[in-house]
């Protein structure tokens, strides 16, 4: 069953000093594209990529559960996590 397009956020930020901290590569650095995705057990997915690449990288951290500030407040702290860097995971 595909997932409604409103069970997703994207938006781009600048890392902060220290980027953002990734499972499969480490520190990622620069202008980066976050998404957050609604998944199933009321659980959200964040994923990170260079803009402009076609790699993702899984946020460290990531799944975690769904906050009751929902998706879209999630997705803001996550993307606000990332332009202060320090090696940003999940908040």
């Amino acid at each position: 069953m595909p997932i409604p397009e409103s069970a997703v956020c994207q938006g781009q930020v600048t890392a902060g000093p220290g980027g953002a901290m990734t499972d499969e590569v480490g520190v990622i650095t620069g202008d980066l594209t976050v998404r957050t995705t609604q998944l199933a057990d009321r659980l959200i997915g964040v994923t990170v990529q260079y803009t402009g690449a076609e790699e993702w990288y899984t946020l460290t951290g990531s799944p975690a559960a769904v906050p009751d500030e929902g998706l879209e407040g999630f997705h803001e702290a996550v993307l606000a996590a990332v332009a202060l860097g320090g090696e940003a995971t999940v908040p």
